[in-house]
């Protein structure tokens, strides 16, 4: 249950919350029943964290309780954005205003989730990762430390287009160490791009990206091979 609390102008707190001596609340925020808050978090104007997932009749997600929402030490969570129960966010990792992240959905330390981006239930992404504005990192998807991910990418699940049968997996991407996604590129359900691999702008991925390799075009093809100065120092 939410009540009124005095931490914060307008702010809504639910059972079991406990706020560190050190935090900072801006206006008409809510954190719901059992949220993990660590020190020094910071929450934006009109956020909301811990919220329950609200599925519809016909989802096939599961049903089980996510367990609480976790905000570990120095997060920082922007205006209007949702964090919902069962997510968990490591130290100092930054959410942009407006963007939102599903349910068992894990965030690494140093991570930034950029403005209007959306993180899917069960994703894992890594340390020091940054998902640009109006990213969609879709549900299953695997994005390991030091990932780039340029404004407006999609990652993709389904292979059927809505059509699965029973039984049928989703498979969202998996981006591995370091490797960059240029804007408004598409990655095809299940496509593995490997270690500072590089996909261009406006890229469809429809084949894995062998790893310190650059692909571009629609279908994304091999272009050349990354050079030594072009990796993560």
């Amino acid at each position: 249950m939410l009540r009124p609390s005095e931490r914060g102008p307008g702010l809504l707190l639910g059972d079991g919350v406990e706020l560190p001596e050190r935090i900072e609340i801006g206006g008409n925020v809510i954190v719901h029943d059992g949220t993990v808050l660590g020190d020094g978090v910071r929450l934006g104007d009109g956020c909301v964290i811990g919220k329950a997932p609200l599925l519809g009749p016909q989802s096939r997600a599961s049903r089980e309780p996510p367990g609480p929402a976790i905000l570990a030490e120095g997060v920082s969570v922007g205006a209007g954005s949702v964090i919902l129960a069962g997510a968990r966010l490591g130290a100092g990792c930054v959410v942009a205003d407006q963007a939102h992240v599903r349910e068992r959905a894990e965030i690494g330390a140093g991570t930034v989730v950029g403005r209007g981006v959306s993180v899917d239930n069960d994703v894992r992404v890594g340390e020091r990762a940054r998902l640009q504005t109006d990213a969609y990192i879709t549900a299953w998807s695997v994005v390991e430390d030091d990932v780039f991910v340029a404004p407006g990418v999609t990652l993709t699940n389904d292979p059927t287009i809505g059509r699965r049968l029973a039984g049928e997996e989703l498979r969202g991407a998996v981006l591995r160490r370091a490797c960059r996604i240029g804007a408004g590129a598409v990655l095809l359900p299940g496509v593995d791009v490997g270690e500072e691999g590089v996909v261009a702008a406006g890229a469809v991925v429809t084949r894995d990206v062998p790893p310190r390799t650059l692909v571009m075009g629609v279908p994304a093809r091999a272009v050349r091979y990354v050079r030594d100065e072009e990796l993560l120092r």
